[in-house]
């Protein structure tokens, strides 16, 4: 069955994937995205951007406001002061809030599409075959190994599938980080010799400096 094959496969990925990437990096990226979508919380993100810009301009003036020569002029500039940070602090409450019941809810459906399919596709469908054997090549109990636990004899199950393709994934995990770092040390390796051509050259010439002239006194010995 191609479409099972596959979605094992890609189920398989997909958690390897978050699992490398990370949980809050993932979080970070979608919050982003979602505050791009014009929505309640994107208006109340913006409006907090435009607000600790003003908070910033006022404190900045407010630093650079005299309490002793404007006094008038540093007290209006401290009320309002004081009445942006408070709408500041409530409006980043309010922010977190939301903040938290968006990770809530994607944590909940990145468990549900990785490790929760993870659970539910054997138990689903652990009597079905995703493939089978080219029959009389395999000795009874490899025949056995593969459709453990539930899948028809001379078949491959789900449950052996999935482990196959969890060593598959890892498998060219490593290799792309293998290649990854080869190309990046290569690169490293050309780059050395070139900078330190550079520094000696540098060093040369400031520790070389001009020749100083002769003096008139032994000019004068060789002219006689």
């Amino acid at each position: 069955m191609l479409s099972l094959l596959l979605l094992v496969f890609l189920v398989e990925l997909g958690a390897h994937l978050v699992n490398t990437i990370g949980a809050a990096t993932i979080n970070n990226l979608l919050w982003n995205l979602y505050l791009i979508v014009p929505s309640p919380i994107s208006k109340q993100a913006a409006e907090k951007k435009t607000l600790q810009k003003e908070y910033l301009t006022i404190r900045r003036d407010l630093n650079a406001t005299s309490s002793q020569d404007q006094f008038a002029k540093w007290a209006k500039l401290r009320r309002q002061h004081d009445k942006l940070l408070e709408q500041l602090e409530n409006m980043k409450s309010s922010h977190d809030a939301s903040k938290a019941n968006f990770d809530r809810s994607v944590n909940i459906l990145r468990w549900l599409a990785t490790t929760g399919l993870k659970f539910l596709l054997p138990f689903w469908y652990a009597k079905q075959p995703i493939f089978w054997l080219p029959q009389g090549w395999f000795p009874y109990y490899v025949e056995w190994i593969l459709s453990f636990p539930r899948a028809p004899l001379g078949s491959v199950s789900i449950a052996s599938w999935q482990t196959a393709c969890t060593g598959v994934v890892l498998l060219l995990s490593d290799t792309v980080v293998a290649i990854l770092g080869l190309i990046l040390g290569a690169k490293i390796a050309q780059r050395q010799p070139v900078e330190a051509e550079a520094a000696a050259a540098a060093q040369g010439a400031t520790t070389k400096g001009p020749i100083p002239p002769k003096s008139q006194g032994a000019k004068g010995k060789k002219d006689s």
